[in-house]
């Protein structure tokens, strides 16, 4: 079984930052994929960016782009999603997931090819 648990969340102003970890029970390398999803009141769950494979290829989501970058840190077995110019409407609970395998097709940012949940960390973003 694979545990994560999240960190970092808060209450910042429109423009600033925060950045948020998630530490793993274990790290597989290439064999494990990362990521970080949001869900808003009244809002279905999104994907927001992925970090796998060898190369550590990441994929974000277009509100996002230019703006939160995903990250490995490998000594700690730990990956961070950097937000920078945080907008009112990011706003959200953010969850790290992880998936074991993945095959030729998958797609990193959808919420059922994920298998393994954090309990979930709150961003909230003032105009």
């Amino acid at each position: 079984q694979v545990l994560l648990v999240e960190s970092g969340g808060g209450s910042v102003q429109a423009g600033g930052s925060l950045r948020l970890a998630c530490t793993t029970s274990e790290y597989t390398g290439s064999s494990l994929s990362l990521a970080w999803f949001r869900q808003a009141p009244g809002k279905e769950r999104e994907g927001v960016a992925a970090i796998y494979g060898l190369g550590m290829a990441t994929t974000y989501a277009d509100s996002v782009k230019e703006r939160f970058t995903i990250a490995q840190d490998n000594g700690k077995n730990t990956v961070y999603l950097q937000m920078n110019s945080l907008k009112p409407e990011d706003t959200a609970m953010y969850y790290c997931a992880a998936k074991v395998k993945f095959g030729v097709g998958w797609k990193p940012l959808v919420r059922d090819e994920y298998q393994y949940w954090g309990q979930g960390t709150q961003v909230t973003v003032s105009s």
